[in-house]
């Protein structure tokens, strides 16, 4: 496996790493003033708002409990949720506690009056879920940014100093921005280990954006992202540390709540890209844009509720699984459970006109070769049902049934079962 050299090792995670891939599936949360805007989170960019007129909009921002939002992520089947403590436009839902008394632009100083990320923090432990804090790194709102590069770093760090002392055991940071600026030297070392310092066990993750998926930056970074693009196969060989990755999506086409975007991606597309996700051993992370008052909008709700439903029947699978056997030509795709070596979860996507009245038609036998076990059974994790097979040799071949009428899912998961 290794050379005298090392070039062949291929790195194990550490703990904190293999508990992130654990996990799956996340839902992302864009929240802020411009949920009250409802045109999307850009839109002081894009419509050039002046300070003096979006500013002010903290005194308008009042959101309720923060639970809501939670419980959306609860209904969904996820089991972390990562959500914006400050975005691009520098407002932040905590405490800055004095860090700039002059300017003090968070939701405990607007009309909220209360540290929105405490309330996060809490509700998520109260549902079991993992809390993850996105943070900018660019900020429109700070002068500095532009003007003296230094003394915003000092700030940008003090900030998010501020979460790591202040909100208990987090699942990580998702920093986004520094794509903003190729100018200039971020110092992410310093950034980082201040991180380390105090929350050792936090992921470390800085979004490369839509151009550079996949592309690792610091040698401390724990995951790559991928931005509304599904992950390639990572190969670590040689790498020196074990990285991880996710895919981060959203419902529509916006991030921030955006009331005229009825552009939906539908519950199909979203578990296929789930299932795409966790083929190649990476996370799902799925945004919603709450409304300024902390509801989650019925289509979104709704969306995520089904996606829950598939969740609650396949989700051992999902949190399970690992890369296992791929295929070129076709979509279909073996997990092995970690847990459980004796278990492997083949992943089968479903044609919609795969419900059928009566007996089954031909066309549904499937043929896997590379099977490097021998197979005792196979069952839908559904509804139990065996399914007729045979193996010869290294090649498995499977007899699929169709849904029992009344049933449908995109993408249908049968248990392998197999010999010690």
């Amino acid at each position: 496996m290794t050379g005298k050299s090392g070039e062949n090792i291929v790195p194990v995670p550490a703990k904190y790493v293999a508990e992130f891939e654990q996990l799956g599936f996340g839902m992302f949360v864009h929240f802020g003033l411009y949920s009250i805007l409802g045109r999307g989170e850009w839109v002081r960019n894009i419509e050039k708002i002046p300070a003096e007129e979006y500013e002010p909009l903290a005194m308008q921002f009042c959101p309720g409990s923060m639970k809501q939002i939670v419980r959306v992520a609860r209904s969904a089947g996820c089991r972390y949720v990562t959500l914006t403590a400050r975005h691009h436009d520098g407002f932040s839902l905590y405490d800055t506690r004095g860090l700039d008394p002059d300017d003090p632009f968070d939701a405990v100083h607007g009309l909220a009056g209360r540290d929105l990320v405490a309330e996060f923090a809490d509700a998520c432990r109260e549902e079991g879920i993992v809390p993850f804090f996105y943070h900018t790194t660019l900020d429109w709102h700070r002068k500095e940014f532009v003007d003296d590069f230094p003394k915003y770093l000092e700030y940008l760090e003090k900030s998010v100093r501020i979460l790591c002392e202040n909100y208990g055991k987090i699942g990580g940071f998702w920093f986004d921005g520094n794509w903003s600026r190729n100018d200039v030297d971020w110092h992410e070392d310093r950034l980082y280990k201040m991180i380390r310092s105090l929350q050792p066990e936090a992921m470390i993750i800085n979004n490369t954006g839509l151009e550079a998926r996949g592309r690792l930056g610091s040698g401390e970074i724990d995951a790559v992202t991928y931005e509304r693009g599904r992950p390639d196969p990572i190969d670590r060989t040689g790498h020196k540390k074990y990285v991880s990755a996710e895919m981060c999506e959203t419902l529509c086409d916006h991030w921030g709540k955006a009331a005229c975007d009825i552009d939906f991606k539908s519950v199909r597309q979203l578990i296929e890209e789930l299932c795409e996700c966790r083929k190649v051993g990476a996370n799902f992370l799925l945004n919603v844009g709450p409304d300024a008052d902390g509801s989650v909008d019925a289509m979104q709700r709704a969306t995520m509720e089904c996606i829950g439903r598939w969740m609650s029947v396949y989700g051992k699978a999902i949190y399970n699984g690992r890369p296992f056997l791929r295929y070129t030509d076709k979509r279909e795709f073996l997990l092995r459970d970690v847990f459980d070596p004796s278990k492997a979860y083949l992943f089968k996507f479903s044609p919609r006109c795969f419900v059928e009245v009566g007996p089954v038609s031909g066309g549904n036998e499937l043929s896997l070769d590379r099977i490097p076990f021998r197979v005792r059974s196979v069952r839908w994790m559904d509804n139990g049902e065996s399914l007729s097979f045979r193996q010869d040799g290294d090649i498995l071949n499977i007899s699929f049934t169709s849904f029992p009428y009344g049933t449908s899912y995109p993408v249908r998961v049968a248990e392998i079962g197999t010999e010690p």
